[in-house]
Order: structure tokens, then C-alpha cells, then sequence
């Protein structure tokens, strides 16, 4: 069920509890089946002017909105308790239906205003200094509430506040891994837009509020995969361009294990990249295989370089887009053999930005290191070392599309692949099909078989295929170092999150132990 049906539904249930709560305030019940107007009566009801019921076409605000207005009306009939306030948000038509048919039941006159008198005569009495008068009041307070209710009221509406920010607007995430340096950093936090490329509307809703797919504490997924939301995207403020930073789901992520240390796919482990005794203990039945909706895979976050229809292909490191030769980011990093003549300062390599973590796997005076422009020319000033550049070896077995008899790349030699576009199409054949079967199965939910040379789509014998949604081909600017699209392969357009803004704090290595970097706090994530 679409969301759009979701709300008609409710829309059309709220408005058929209302005829028998207009009557009893006074109101013609006809007007309850209006759109529009029903709500603008509603406003007037509890005390407020029709005009207030416009905020209810503001999407976000809307749902503070509407939650405002059903905790009034079931105040404006003399029900103040904390149960009827969230009976009144959680249940609102089934409420409505009971005030309104109720004997026992009554209008007792609009709460909002009454509260708001009722208040200002309170300030009048305490500023005059009639304390009896205030006192008798504060007794009779039929608005006053205690201290937990304050508390609760006030932590409800902090937590759903939050989650909706999180949902609709401006979500916080870290970066985990070194795969997008000397950009963005291990330890890296970020505040990511989601309505820069489109607000994607909730398909999971059964989950905890402020939780991305794992339970704190007890462990486990944090949602129910069911009931769930087709896919919708609101209107986007910008399109992504090339070189963009997004964040998005990870496109293989709707199978798992997960480890101590990281998540892997589950294709990864018959690609052999899972370490051998963590894959055996999987073989072994001790980790299980963890399914996700694709709203919930794990966050990445790369630099999109290939946009739909573009052509991309890698030659000796240099990257390539539509045959030219890419403009690389400012602070793209490659993998270089060093090699120091004599006992190097550890220290000194990483006062030049190099992650500590490189260091720790070298071999007397030998490195491997991922190292700037910048970083490379001082690394060479140091004097008695040799660098040689770093070029991968094909690896078919791990590198997308993963089919060593038709395609032997490595992440320095890859391609030409040309990145889908929604309405475009391409001849399938076996030489081709690995590049676009997932997207015809699983990205775009297509029953498909292959038998022999030949390819069924939902049933249907097929020589060709036109995608339905737009592709993106994403890269880390640590290029040796980054698990992205030539690992993996396209990411669908349902798997964009947002972009990043900024950097809002930034942990060394990704632990407050280790420092903070000052110069990095509230600065760009696009520069």
C-alpha cells in the first residue's frame, strides 16, 4: 500500500468521525464531509481560527499540526488526562467516533482559547499579588499538570521532533572508513541534507525512532520489514552532478553478516573477501545471514563520478568519463610502494596527514601508503626513498560484474561500462547479462531466468531490456582503498539518501581518545 493511499484512507476515516462531535459543538455535521473545510471547523472548535487548518497542506509541519488539533478536541470535551492525549494522536477517528456517540460525553467549549484565558487570568493574579486568588486557581487548574506528565510530554515530542528531522530533513552520520581520504576524513561526522536530491519518503515504518537498522544494547534489527511503503520521492532541489559527494544505501546491502568489525555482503563471501576463519565460521551456521529492506542497508558515502548514460572506463589509475579524461578531486589518493633508505620517523609521516593505520603494516623500511599529490612530493623530499606507483592486478573474481570468462579487470583498469539511464535500452547478451542482471532482478523486481543463451524476464523471452529508474556510478577519492562501484556496480536512484553539508566534529582516527581536529569542525564536506 502506497503512503499516498495510507493517508486518503485515514483522511477519509477522520473526516466520517467528525459529523457527531460538529453536532455536539454546535456545528452543521455536513460540513465534516467537506475537504478543507472539515478541518478548518475542527480549528474552530478548539478555539482557533479556520485559517490555522492551511498549515496542514505544509508536509512535517502538517503532522505537528494535526496531532495539535486532535489533542485539543478531545480536550474541548473535558478529557485532559496523558492517556486521552495520546489516545487522541495514535487513534484519532476511533476517538472521534466514540465523543461523538457517546451519551455520557459533552462539549465543554473550545480548550485552546479556554487554556489560554485560563492562563492569562493565573499571570494577572500572580503580577497583582493576590495570592488567594492564585492559589484558588492553580487548585482548580484543570490544565495543570505534573512534573513526570511535563517530563514525558516533553521528551515524546523531543523524540519525534527528532525523528521526523532525521527522516525528512537533516540526518547525522560518521564516517567509519578511510575510503573517501584525504576528503573526508576517518571520524568525520557530517550533517547530510535529504531534501537536496529529493526527500525520500519512509517504506519502513515499523522500527525505533532515531535508529538505522541495529538495536543499541540488545543487539538485533530495529524495525519490522512489514507493513511497508512503496517507493516515493519528493520533488529534488538540485540533481546530483558529477563529483558530487552523496550518501547512499549500500547497493548489496539487502544481504548480510554481520561481524565483529564490519558487515559484509553476502556475496562477498563467495567472492572470497571475507577473512578466512570469519568465513568459516558463517559456513558453520555461527553468523547468520541478516536479510534488510533496501531503506535500511548500511550508509555510504563516495563521490559519484558516473551519471546516468555516461561511458566510464579506468586505464592505468586515470579515470575516464565519456572518453575524456576525468577532472580528479583536489585531494585524491593512490596507492604508492615506498621505500626509505634508512629508519623513518613514524611520527612524521603521520604529521603529513597519512592514516596511522598504514603504518602499522610495514615491513622494516618498506610502506605502503596512500598518499595526495601534495603528501607524495613531501614523502619524496625526505631524501634517500624510491616510490613506485601502485597498479592493481585483475582480480574478475572480486571486481564487478564479477564474471572472469568475459571480464578481467582490476580497480586501475576497468571498463568501458556504460551507466544506465531510466528509459534507456540495452541488447542482453551472455556476454553482457552480469552487468545488468541485478538490476533487472533485484533493483527493479523482474522475475528473470536465464536458460542456456537465452533470458526469460517475468515469464517473457527478452533480447533487450529498458531500465525503469536512473543509475550512478560512485568512487571513493581513496582509490586504492575504497569498496565502491567497482566492487559492487551501479547505485539505483531508490538508494540515494542526500548530500553532505558539513562537518560538524571530526575525531582523529575516529576516537575522542586520539584528539580532535579543530581546523576540520563546521567546515564544507563538498570541498
Amino acid at each position: 500500500m502506497g503512503i499516498l493511499l495510507f493517508i486518503l484512507i485515514f483522511y477519509i476515516l477522520l473526516s466520517v468521525s467528525l459529523p457527531k462531535v460538529f453536532e455536539k459543538a454546535g456545528y452543521d455535521p455536513k460540513k465534516a464531509y467537506i475537504p478543507g473545510l472539515n478541518m478548518g471547523v475542527m480549528a474552530e472548535i478548539v478555539g482557533r481560527k479556520r485559517a490555522h487548518a492551511w498549515w496542514l497542506l505544509f508536509p512535517i509541519v502538517n503532522l505537528f499540526i494535526l496531532a495539535g488539533l486532535c489533542i485539543d478536541l478531545v480536550r474541548s470535551f473535558g478529557r485532559y488526562s496523558f492517556l486521552d492525549s495520546v489516545m487522541a494522536v495514535i487513534a484519532a477517528p476511533f476517538y472521534n467516533f466514540y465523543l461523538g456517540y457517546s451519551k455520557n460525553e459533552k462539549y465543554i467549549g473550545p480548550a485552546w482559547k479556554q487554556e489560554k484565558e485560563y492562563k492569562k487570568k493565573l499571570e494577572e493574579a500572580q503580577k497583582s499579588g493576590k495570592k488567594i486568588e492564585y492559589n484558588r486557581l492553580q487548585q482548580k487548574n484543570p490544565y495543570k499538570k505534573g512534573v513526570i506528565r511535563e517530563w514525558a510530554e516533553a521528551i515524546i515530542f523531543a523524540v519525534f521532533a527528532a525523528t521526523f528531522i532525521r527522516m525528512f530533513l537533516i540526518e547525522a552520520f560518521m564516517i567509519p572508513t578511510s575510503s573517501m581520504e584525504s576528503s573526508l576524513m576517518t571520524g568525520d561526522f557530517l550533517f547530510v541534507s535529504k531534501t537536496s536530491y529529493g526527500v525520500r519518503m519512509p517504506q519502513t515504518i515499523a522500527m525505533l525512532p532515531l535508529v538505522h537498522n541495529r538495536a543499541p544494547l540488545v543487539g538485533g534489527e530495529s524495525y519490522l520489514e512489514n507493513p511497508r511503503l512503496n517507493y516515493r520521492r519528493l520533488p529534488a532541489l538540485r540533481e546530483i552532478e558529477r563529483n558530487d559527494p552523496i550518501v547512499f544505501n549500500y547497493p548489496e546491502g539487502d544481504s548480510v553478516y554481520i561481524t565483529p568489525g564490519r558487515t559484509w555482503g553476502k556475496y562477498d563471501l563467495d567472492r572470497g573477501r571475507i577473512p578466512p576463519q570469519m568465513a568459516e565460521y558463517i559456513r558453520q551456521g555461527r553468523i547468520e545471514l541478516v536479510t534488510r529492506p533496501y531503506d535500511k542497508a548500511d550508509h555510504y558515502i563516495k563521490r559519484c563520478v558516473g551519471l546516468p548514460g555516461d561511458k566510464i572506463e579506468i586505464k592505468n589509475r586515470q579515470l575516464f568519463v565519456n572518453g575524456a579524461p576525468a577532472e580528479d578531486p583536489e585531494k585524491i589518493q593512490f596507492v604508492y610502494l615506498v621505500k626509505f633508505g634508512s629508519p623513518v620517523n613514524k611520527q612524521r609521516l603521520i604529521d603529513l596527514g597519512i592514516n596511522a593505520g598504514e603504518l602499522q603494516s610495514s615491513r622494516g623500511n618498506m610502506f605502503q601508503l596512500a598518499l595526495t599529490d601534495e603528501q607524495l612530493e613531501k614523502v619524496k623530499s625526505f631524501g634517500d626513498v624510491v616510490v613506485e606507483p601502485y597498479i592493481a592486478e585483475p582480480r574478475p573474481k572480486e571486481i564487478f560484474p564479477h564474471d572472469p570468462e568475459n571480464y578481467n579487470w582490476s580497480v586501475d583498469n576497468f571498463g568501458p561500462i556504460l551507466v544506465p539511464a531510466a528509459g534507456e535500452t540495452v541488447e542482453l547478451t551472455p556476454e553482457n547479462i552480469a552487468l545488468y542482471r541485478r538490476i533487472i532482478e533485484t533493483y527493479e523486481n523482474n522475475d528473470f531466468k536465464r536458460r542456456g543463451d537465452s533470458f526469460f524476464i517475468n515469464g517473457n523471452k527478452a533480447d533487450s531490456y529498458t531500465f525503469r529508474q536512473d543509475y550512478f556510478w560512485v568512487m571513493g577519492d581513496n582509490r586504492h582503498n575504497s569498496e565502491d562501484s567497482r566492487f559492487w556496480g551501479f547505485v539505483p536512484e531508490t538508494h540515494i539518501v542526500g548530500k553532505p553539508l558539513i562537518i560538524w566534529m571530526s575525531l582523529k582516527n575516529g576516537k575522542l581518545s586520539d584528539g580532535i581536529r579543530w581546523n576540520r569542525i563546521f567546515s564544507s564536506a563538498n570541498d
